[in-house]
């Protein structure tokens, strides 16, 4: 077997190590948050076939196919029709032997292949495939949405399937309007169905809930999408399955093994291309580490928050200690698999307010995403107000706008720009309809990954120790193939004499190589969606193209800058670094380049 016939899976952690040591104002150390980037890639052999699985493994995917018919689908019959034509397409694409059904959603839910009462899965064959495309196209529509208990029926359905990508996807055309109708309400569905298998959530028409479709795949590890017209379901769904079938990894998990005494591991979660909280697993005996499972894995790269609590009680300064150890665990996998070497997640208790005030691009990133997302969602909240809320969201719309321009994010831009009157104005556009806010909360929850500084020409000189500027990129190191982050921060300290407290992974190398494919129409490693490019819950081909904005801190610091450095948040008094543009204190507010 030869390196290029094997699943590569690669891990780079990416952070700013230092945290301030002072004592509070009684001469207490409180506990300390220390924020990591984990950047893990998956990469399989180039032209393997993985719809067809590995020898012995049985089928790859079992997969459980939802169509809402409940009598709004009538309204108009399109709808109706592009579902049944939608579904029959993924029918189509199943590979013999795999597990299937599909389920009608009304009040309730009914099988409508391998038929009504049935509790076990049909099996892909030609026969089997005929029969289920000819009982989708009887489908008629009537009664009302209760999602809760079609996502019940699909988890009772694949609870005791073997294969490894067990999958639902779920079309609906409105609201959870009769969740008080089903036998379990959705929220306890939900946490019954959690890690039992993945959901992709679609929105079709006029009338569906976006915060709705993200509540229940940010649950169930899926991405919420939508289609603006009915025609466009066929092409989305055939996409969505041969990706599936285009897993190279069915089942990952992440590994932090706390290593100084002290640390607690607080969260854990997906920060690209969406977010979503991971729950800990137990991680063998002894109870120091903890596992997060993530599913579904094509040739791709994500991103994960991990934060972390440390004290600094007794530690020296300026010396930098691991914290924890990050591993990636492939459980029951047959293919060839190469795994990557632990890395370290370090710390550097510093007295230097300018050293703790700095944070490492992709956190940065991701809080700017979070800001955005909250801005849409109270434009939205103050649109719905009318004429009462119109200044609320006007101001809200151009905090959002200067937030995707300050991200370099076109897609986002351009989905926003699809809300505003005119380009510049940061004004809502008239005649707006419920739908268009539904499609921009979709788009507002997609993230990408921060882009990659140039590496400088050999023979240049590179950033020293403590040399990276302020909040800047400078010295996150870019791996060969170009994906990830480096394992060290922008002091660039060595991993050889990294001093760890508890048994940890040692002789970690921080220069592994980065994944630099990723498949087509999903975010790049080293930067933003491309302009024009068709994602996920973004403008369809029917958006004009948007230029991105220059950032709105192309001017220079309002606020004056401290002799340490610093600039202070004149509403909630935050320090942070000069180049800041935005408060990363509680207020949030925008500190420069634009009327907060």
């Amino acid at each position: 077997m030869t390196v290029a016939e094997e699943t590569e899976v690669t891990l780079e952690v990416g952070q700013r190590t230092e945290l301030p040591a002072v004592p509070d104002p009684a001469g207490h150390h409180p506990e300390r948050e220390m924020h990591a980037i984990l950047e893990i890639g998956v990469r399989g052999p180039a032209g393997a076939p993985r719809a067809t699985p590995a020898p012995g493994t049985g089928p790859a995917l079992a997969e459980v196919l939802i169509v809402d018919t409940s009598r709004s689908m009538l309204h108009p019959p399109a709808k109706l029709h592009a579902a049944k034509d939608a579904t029959v397409a993924a029918v189509r694409m199943l590979p013999f032997g795999t597990a299937f059904a599909v389920l009608s959603g009304r009040f309730d839910a009914t099988v409508v292949h391998p038929g009504p009462g049935r509790q076990v899965l049909a099996v892909a064959r030609p026969g089997e495939r005929e029969a289920a495309e000819r009982a989708v196209r009887i489908l008629d529509a009537d009664g009302g949405t209760s999602i809760g208990a079609w996502l019940d029926l699909a988890r009772r359905l694949l609870k005791d399937q073997p294969a490894p990508v067990k999958h639902v996807l779920l079309l609906t055309d409105g609201r959870n309007e009769h969740d008080h109708r089903s036998r379990r309400p959705l929220e306890t569905v939900l946490d019954a169905c959690a890690d039992q298998f993945v959901c992709d959530a679609w929105g079709i028409g006029d009338d569906w809930d976006a915060e709705l479709l993200l509540n229940i795949t940010r649950r169930l590890h899926g991405r919420a999408r939508a289609v603006r017209r009915e025609a466009e379901l066929t092409a989305a769904y055939e996409e969505l399955i041969a990706g599936l079938l285009g897993t190279a990894v069915p089942e990952l998990r992440i590994r932090l093994t706390p290593t100084t005494p002290g640390t607690v591991i607080r969260q854990v979660k997906q920060v690209v291309p969406n977010e979503q909280e991971l729950r800990p697993v137990p991680a063998g005996p002894g109870g120091r580490a903890a596992e997060y499972v993530t599913r579904a894995w094509g040739d791709e790269v994500r991103h994960f928050q991990v934060v972390l609590t440390a004290d600094p009680t007794g530690r020296e300064s300026g010396e930098e200690l691991q914290l924890a150890a990050a591993e990636i665990v492939v459980p029951g996998v047959r293919r060839p698999l190469r795994l990557p070497p632990p890395r370290p997640i370090l710390v550097r208790w510093t007295d230097d307010p300018l050293d703790a005030s700095r944070q490492h691009p992709g956190i940065r990133r991701h809080e700017l995403y979070q800001r955005a997302s909250a801005a849409v969602a109270q434009a939205y909240r103050a649109w719905l107000r009318g004429a009462d809320g119109r200044d609320t969201a006007d101001r809200e719309l151009a905090r959002a706008l200067a937030l995707a321009a300050e991200l370099g994010d076109a897609a986002l831009l351009g989905a926003l720009r699809l809300i505003e009157s005119a380009p510049g104005t940061g004004r809502i556009r008239p005649g707006l309809k419920d739908v268009d806010w539904q499609h921009l909360i979709l788009s507002s929850a997609l993230t990408t990954p921060p882009e990659q500084p140039t590496p400088p020409p050999v023979g240049a000189g590179g950033t020293g120790a403590g040399g990276a500027g302020a909040g800047s990129a400078a010295g996150v190191r870019r791996p060969a193939g170009g994906g990830g982050h480096g394992s060290r921060d922008g002091g660039g300290a060595a991993m050889a004499g990294v001093k760890a407290d508890g048994a940890g992974p040692d002789g970690a190398d921080p220069d592994g190589a980065g994944p630099d494919r990723v498949p087509p129409g999903r975010p790049t490693p080293g930067g933003a969606r491309p302009v024009g490019a068709k994602t996920p819950g973004s403008p369809g081909p029917e958006a004009v193209e948007v230029d991105a904005a220059p950032a709105p801190h192309a001017a220079g610091p309002a606020l004056p800058v401290r002799p340490d450095g610093l600039i202070e948040c004149p509403e909630c008094h935050w320090l942070g670094p000069a180049d800041s543009v935005y408060c990363g204190g509680d207020c949030g507010r925008l500190l420069r380049g634009a009327t907060a």
